[in-house]
């Protein structure tokens, strides 16, 4: 386990980006795991810089998304599509047939997990983006979630729901559901990149990285894994 300490949001960015750097440049046509929120727009500027300055090239890369909200539009700005689509995709050379993202919209929500699924189980994801929640959750695993699950549905708690509002015209327009990859999934991953800023974040770290590995606190199932690399801020690495 690599941890390394961001002392501006711009070198925040560069050192996650050097992450991904090394892997688009060794494989133009490797995968790429990838994770919305604000955690890794900084590093989503960089790859955007790097594109438009030195000409790195996306058009090969196959990219997977963590989650996307249930029964939200595609054009709905806080869609996980959209977002991905405005901090990266539109910005690069990706060839959009070559993008992954669970179908929050479709009919059939088991059937669409297992799809997903399998899809991840004929890949091998290349680096996988991760950010942690303040309960230590990963992607939409909250505490409690199975190590070695797989996609899934998850009904959001109120909690989530509550701070999700801001995001809304109405608490009542807030997805009550959102589709994930599994813990079992993104760990599957050649390597995975860790992502936390904030001060609310200090305490998921320190359990992450020096707590039990236990379901309470999913992301601490990453002590297990053979490859992470950790970006914090400082704020985020206050408690180690």
């Amino acid at each position: 386990m690599k941890i390394v300490i961001a002392h501006s949001e711009e070198e925040f960015g560069k050192l996650a980006f050097a992450e991904i750097r090394e892997v688009v440049y060794q494989d133009p046509a490797c995968t790429l795991g990838l994770a919305t929120g604000s955690t890794p727009i900084p590093l989503y500027k960089e790859m955007v810089k790097d594109h438009q300055e030195n000409g790195t090239s996306y058009g090969k890369v196959r990219t997977f998304n963590l989650d996307e909200y249930v029964g939200l539009p595609k054009e709905h700005p806080e869609s996980y599509i959209s977002f991905m689509t405005r901090n990266l995709f539109s910005h690069v050379d990706i060839d959009m047939k070559n993008v992954n993202i669970p179908n929050g919209l479709a009919p059939d929500i088991t059937a669409e997990c297992a799809r997903y699924s399998s899809l991840l189980d004929k890949v091998s994801v290349d680096v996988q983006v991760l950010g942690i929640g303040a309960n230590g959750h990963i992607a939409f695993n909250e505490p409690g979630t199975p190590f070695d699950s797989k996609t899934h549905q998850v009904f959001l708690t109120q909690k989530t729901i509550s701070d999700n509002a801001r995001f809304f015209d109405s608490i009542d327009q807030v997805p009550k559901s959102a589709l994930t990859m599994g813990i079992g999934e993104i760990m599957n991953a050649k390597k995975l990149l860790m992502l936390a800023a904030g001060s609310n974040k200090a305490d998921a770290v320190y359990k992450m990285i020096k707590g039990p590995v236990d379901p309470s606190c999913p992301a601490s199932i990453l002590q297990k894994h053979p490859d992470v690399v950790i970006v914090l801020d400082r704020a985020a690495a206050a408690k180690l």
